[in-house]
């Protein structure tokens, strides 16, 4: 995918919405275009938190318990809340098609927050934004 094309979709991300040019395209610098067959666990209920991932294209089942909770193709996102704790993944994800992600490593995201404290704003204020949704709407 065309780097102008990346940032576009990075910027359409919740988490990274009001980041300026520079910071998307510093973010896109330090991930990687990661590709999954169909039936690849790209990740693993309460396995390793490797980090984010943006779709690009395909789609991939969420499963939570062994119950389907979701689908999700081209611009959706998971794995943001392992970017940013560490802690173990809170459901499985599994390429259902052929699957390109966007991928971003805590390692290589949790260091831009020192670099662009911006980021961390964004963070924070999208953070906020769910926890207000669910304070209204506790059964999502």
């Amino acid at each position: 995918m065309a780097k102008e094309a990346l940032i576009d979709r990075l910027g359409s991300v919740a988490i990274f919405r009001g980041l300026n040019a520079k910071e998307l395209h510093r973010i896109a610098e330090v991930g990687k275009e990661v590709h999954f067959e169909p039936g690849a666990v790209v990740a693993q209920q309460d396995g390793g938190a490797a980090g984010f991932h943006l779709i690009m294209d395909g789609e991939v089942s969420v499963d939570v318990d062994g119950h389907e909770r979701a689908r999700l193709g081209a611009g959706n996102y998971f794995g943001e809340m392992s970017l940013l704790d560490g802690l173990p993944r809170s459901a499985t994800v599994k390429a259902e098609q052929p699957t390109t992600t966007f991928a971003l490593t805590s390692w290589q995201f949790l260091p831009l927050l020192d670099e662009y404290p911006s980021i961390s704003r964004a963070l924070l204020v999208e953070l906020c934004a769910r926890l207000r949704r669910v304070e209204r709407d506790p059964v999502q």
